[in-house]
């Protein structure tokens, strides 16, 4: 009972803090599930998000779910996305009904606009952190140039994306192995 307590409290403290969705939260699960729980791994959350980009939903509700899961099986996959998702039900049920009050203040226009600045510099800091751990050689470093050439210049969704990366990902490991080659990571 104290894991699945702890699981909701931990990804209700995650929800609640972090602004900007599944990219701008991954510093939060790297403190929170990876260093302080150790519910998880740097690379067990690396695939978590990859599969989160392929599946329907919200990357953060995806990942709390896939941890729980892990952690308590059903029931810790739903406390965990209770948890995620309960601090933004309940604040925007709050700003749902406040809004139309404080949407023209400029106090609030200005304090929403710097929020918006913390979450770019959140997510450009997670960014850095899932390149660091996905490209590590040069098969990744071509896969990761030609997906970020793909999803600037086209409208390629960004599932065929992550299809396309895992495909591509796949065919260099068979290729490899086949070839008696090593992965350098």
């Amino acid at each position: 009972m104290k894991v699945l307590w702890d699981l909701y409290i931990s990804w209700f403290k995650m929800g609640l803090f972090t602004f900007g969705g599944g990219y701008a939260m991954l510093p939060m699960i790297q403190k929170e599930v990876i260093d302080r729980h150790h519910w998880a791994t740097e690379d067990e959350i690396m695939d978590y998000y990859a599969i989160g980009q392929v599946t329907p939903g919200i990357i953060s509700v995806n990942t709390a779910t896939f941890v729980g899961y892990k952690l308590k099986g059903i029931i810790g996959g739903i406390v965990a996305t209770l948890g995620v998702i309960s601090p933004s039900f309940i604040i925007i049920s709050l700003i749902a009904s406040l809004i139309s009050n404080f949407a023209d203040i400029p106090m609030v226009q200005h304090a929403l606009r710097g929020i918006q600045v913390a979450v770019c510099v959140l997510m450009f800091s997670a960014i850095e952190k899932l390149y660091k751990k996905g490209v590590r050689n040069t098969a990744g470093i071509i896969i990761f140039a030609a997906a970020l050439i793909l999803s600037y210049f086209t409208d390629i969704s960004t599932m065929i994306l992550v299809i396309f990366a895992g495909a591509a990902g796949y065919a260099v490991t068979c290729f490899r192995s086949r070839k008696g080659g090593v992965d350098h990571e």
